[in-house]
């Protein structure tokens, strides 16, 4: 009887201890994930996706997330070029490529990306004025990113886009910028203006030396604007007279 126990117990040892090691063997990682696998201490392979089989107790595995991660870069405090202070906060959308760096390379890398994009935004931002952090975002946007990318490279990060959302002004600086704007209006108009008027005396030469090569021109231009007078319904009508028809004085001028 003893010997039938004992060949019971074994087994069903056997079968625990399997049960128990098991979960810690088997890994399996969604497509999106990789494991950065350490084999005592030692960086050995980076595995997935898929099903991974580890040494339970002798090799570690730290997953890593490949899809896009996005950061909000809290406001920060700029000085522009042209000394205007002013508050911007913006967004960064990256992603790991590299698992085996980003794990090895860096404690947090995603702490690492934020408090980098703060800095970069103050630095880069506060080289240029007001008037380009308004009107030239695009282009801010695209020089952030690449110096991003590139100082986060050694990491195995991509940076894939920076968007800055908002810029916070002064509410008198506010009034600034709105006086600015209706003065560069009105010196437009005048400007606009200006032209018109340019336009207008030219068209004028050429019309005058079109009716001095033909004088019947002239005559219809008369009766043209007879035409408008009697249409106006006024009681006083002016008739153009050519001055070569005035008598002369006794001097020899016109009376």
């Amino acid at each position: 009887m003893p010997i039938d126990i004992f060949n019971w117990i074994f087994p069903l040892l056997g079968l625990a201890l399997v049960l128990l090691v098991l979960p810690l063997a088997v890994y399996v990682f969604r497509e999106y994930e990789r494991g950065v696998v350490f084999t005592l201490g030692r960086f050995s392979r980076v595995s997935g996706p898929g099903f991974a089989l580890m040494i339970p107790f002798v090799q570690q595995v730290v997953r890593t997330d490949l899809r896009t991660r996005v950061e909000d870069v809290p406001s920060q405090d700029v000085i522009s070029r042209d000394n205007v202070s002013v508050k911007v906060n913006a967004v960064i959308y990256f992603r790991v490529v590299d698992p085996q760096r980003a794990i090895i390379n860096v404690a947090d890398f995603q702490m690492a990306v934020s408090q980098l994009a703060q800095t970069t935004l103050r630095s880069v931002l506060g080289k240029h004025e007001l008037d380009e952090m308004l009107a030239e975002r695009d282009r801010l946007n695209v020089d952030i990113q690449e110096i991003l990318d590139r100082q986060t490279d050694a990491w195995g990060i991509k940076v894939a886009n920076v968007e800055i959302k908002h810029v916070d002004i002064d509410e008198s600086m506010v009034r600034a910028i709105a006086r600015q704007a209706e003065a560069e209006r009105h010196r437009r108009a005048r400007v606009i203006n200006a032209e018109g008027e340019q336009q207008a005396a030219a068209k004028l030469v050429e019309a005058g030396r079109m009716l001095a090569e033909q004088p019947n021109a002239m005559q219809l231009r008369y009766f043209n604007a007879l035409n408008d007078i009697a249409n106006d319904r006024t009681t006083t009508i002016v008739f153009p007279l050519p001055a070569e028809l005035l008598p002369k004085g006794p001097r020899g001028g016109q009376a």
